[in-house]
């Protein structure tokens, strides 16, 4: 029963998140926007190019830089484990298992009785 509600939940909810959105943005054309702070003249305003634009190319920089630290400083962290192992052509390993995205591909060969 609880496995049922999810999945009809999981299905449900993309359907009932676009119907929010369409009446949002109803309401946001028939009434328009407002201006919250109030502030009617440029001096007070921000412009998005210098400002944002060098701070989201800042924050991308910052980001490669950690991502290339911790590449370089220990490369295999976030490896699997199994590609240690050493291996041995005459013997097949029982717990051969494919990566996450390939399993449903896999559990499709599974269910396909052999000839």
């Amino acid at each position: 029963a609880t496995l049922t509600r999810f999945f009809s939940f999981h299905f449900l909810f993309p359907f009932i998140l676009s119907a929010m959105v369409m009446i949002h943005l109803l309401f946001l054309h028939q009434t328009g926007s407002n201006n919250p702070l109030g502030l009617n003249s440029n001096i007070d305003k921000m412009p998005f190019h210098p400002f944002f634009s060098f701070k989201d190319i800042l924050g991308f920089l910052v980001m490669l830089m950690l991502l290339t630290l911790l590449t370089l400083i220990n490369p295999y962290l976030l490896g699997d484990p199994d590609n240690f192992t050493p291996a041995n052509p005459l013997v097949t390993p029982v717990h051969i298992q494919p990566e996450w995205y390939f399993l449903f591909a896999y559990a499709i060969l599974r269910s396909i009785p052999n000839k």
